[in-house]
């Protein structure tokens, strides 16, 4: 499985209200109206990423995929037709954006579980092999999954892990789910 990520962030003079009903507007039309290879959308609002040219809340956005080919359908999906619009606007008052794609590592994909986020990277001299197993006793655990960079692509450090639970570790990055809501989610 891969994952899109998109973090983007509102021009100052919007407001985030609007931005955010904007937001949740675009990905309720993607997801009535699904390509190929798209599983859904799930957006966090977060804070304090350092890999991110702002220092206020920002928006990050993971798109799940079958695999690349997917990206392509969801990005001529995403800009047209009955999603051109509300796609535009959010665009339209967005301050900055960057993206990048990740492909699921090790645990299990649960973004509905997902409420913190470690950034890191893999310790020069590690070989990825022993770096995954010194991962496992925490990618074993219900909830937690690690998501690794693809081809260097996107701003972050190297690897993601999500958790249902905070990681002790100073970058734990705490994620406030605003896509979908909880009743979504549960089916209510």
């Amino acid at each position: 499985m891969l994952a899109y990520v998109f973090w983007h962030w509102p021009q100052r003079q919007i407001e985030t209200r609007s931005y955010v009903d904007h937001l949740i507007e675009f990905h309720r039309t993607l997801a009535a109206n699904k390509p190929d290879g798209f599983h859904k959308s799930v957006v966090f609002r977060i804070r304090n990423a350092n890999w991110l040219k702002t220092d206020g809340e920002a928006y990050e956005e993971w798109y799940l995929l079958d695999d690349s080919a997917a990206m392509d359908r969801l990005n001529e999906a995403a800009v047209t037709g009955v999603c051109e619009e509300p796609h535009n606007r959010v665009a339209r008052e967005a301050a900055d954006g960057t993206g990048g794609l990740y492909r699921l590592r090790a645990g299990a994909e649960d973004l509905a579980q997902a409420r913190y986020a470690v950034w890191l990277s893999k310790p020069g001299g590690v070989s990825y092999k022993d770096f995954y197993a010194s991962q496992e006793p925490l990618t074993s655990q219900p909830g937690v999954a690690l998501w690794g960079r693809q081809m260097t692509l996107g701003p972050t450090t190297e690897f993601c892990i999500h958790s249902p639970t905070q990681i002790q570790t100073t970058d734990s990055h705490e994620l406030i789910r605003i896509y979908p809501s909880s009743s979504a989610i549960n089916g209510q």
